[in-house]
């Protein structure tokens, strides 16, 4: 690959976020009505290729069922204040109110409350009840600790997502936990991320996981670019761990690992070229932030921004467009991309004449900045 010259003892690839590329039309275009969008990971099969984003502006239990019922997988954030608290709502609506100025101190001092065990359970409990199926993340600090409750509760996908996540973390202070032998003793389909390059998506592949995260840094919510100097445009990234997958697949003899993008996704024209690069599903934040049963309230943020040593992140404005099945299925009263995320999806396939996602991912890209 041919990399650039930075200055004389350093050298780059380009690499290219989604607003860089854009979907080349083909010969062949379909009826819309007859593109398929479905999505199947293990056992379970999802009418829409999005997960909704473990973060607590976006997922509750009430709007992981509901994402459930139109067809999508909502990710409970197991770390977040539905974990600490019987009733977050106050501090949900608190949260919304606050000034910009008071904002990260406030975070930190609500999110200081301890994680209790028995809300881990009743929150997935009260998910499962509901009949849809039931995912749930941790972080890799905190899965070592809380596994085994989110098992015995009933979970049927486990997701270990940080803003990186690696096979090879090393620590001289505590034991890292071992992906590969955690996975292969656990009864539930495991996703794991983030990642960003072709590397590391193929050591999180080997690990044995159903399914590898792409992102870093790229959520509209993040500042781990300004914090740490750290970020890896979406659309090289998902390309790039598309092609370890394929070189997996080789490897393991055709074992099939999803890759999902994670990170950069905030319009439907993003949801359509990440899965033109090689992603199987998305999984999204700040698009059903805006929904108006999101417990943000018409804001958005991630774990980062309550990080209590050095917030990577911050509470954004992101306003009410309309209601979660709006924003997923329409109809749309905008034009800007924000609504009917999965009608643009199954429009752009059609254009391009593809019938399903694999298919899909098979389309003329071009480099368009």
């Amino acid at each position: 690959m041919t990399e650039i010259e930075i200055g004389r003892g350093k050298r780059g690839r380009t690499a290219y976020s989604f607003d860089d590329i854009a979907i080349v039309p083909s010969r062949r275009t379909r009826d819309p009505e007859e593109v398929s969008v479905a999505w199947q990971i293990d056992a379970y099969r999802f009418e829409i290729p999005v997960l909704a984003a473990p973060m607590d502006s976006v997922v509750s239990p009430a709007t992981a069922i509901a994402l459930g019922h139109l067809g999508g997988l909502g990710v409970l954030n197991l770390e977040g204040l539905w974990t600490r608290y019987d009733d977050p709502e106050p501090l949900l609506a608190e949260i919304s109110g606050l000034g910009d100025a008071e904002a990260t101190r406030r975070m930190q001092e609500v999110y200081e409350a301890p994680i209790q065990p028995e809300l881990v359970a009743a929150r997935i409990a009260e998910v499962r009840a509901a009949g849809v199926t039931v995912a749930a993340a941790l972080s890799p600090q905190r899965t070592a600790q809380l596994w085994k409750a989110v098992v015995d509760a009933g979970v049927d996908l486990f997701v270990i997502r940080g803003t990186t996540v690696s096979a090879e973390h090393v620590s001289g202070r505590a034991e890292p936990l071992n992906l590969k032998q955690f996975i292969y003793e656990l009864d539930v389909p495991v996703i794991v991320g983030g990642c960003a390059t072709y590397q590391a998506g193929l050591h999180l592949m080997r690990t044995g996981a159903a399914g590898v995260l792409v992102g870093f840094g790229g959520g509209a919510s993040h500042t781990t670019r300004s914090v740490l100097g750290i970020s890896v445009p979406m659309a090289s990234a998902v390309a790039d761990v598309h092609a370890a997958r394929r070189d997996y697949l080789d490897e393991s003899g055709g074992r099939y690992v999803h890759v999902i993008a994670d990170g950069g996704v905030g319009l439907s024209g993003d949801v359509s070229k990440a899965i033109a690069c090689g992603a199987d599903a998305v999984m999204v934040g700040s698009p059903l932030a805006r929904a108006t049963e999101a417990p943000g309230r018409g804001f958005h943020w991630g774990s980062e921004a309550h990080h209590a040593e050095l917030p990577r992140g911050e509470r954004v404005r992101v306003g009410t467009i309309g209601c979660l099945e709006e924003i997923l299925l329409g109809p749309s009263r905008v034009s800007d991309g924000s609504m009917n995320i999965v009608g643009a999806l199954r429009r752009a396939m059609a254009t391009t004449g593809y019938s399903d996602l694999k298919e899909f991912q098979r389309v003329e890209v071009t480099v368009a900045p």
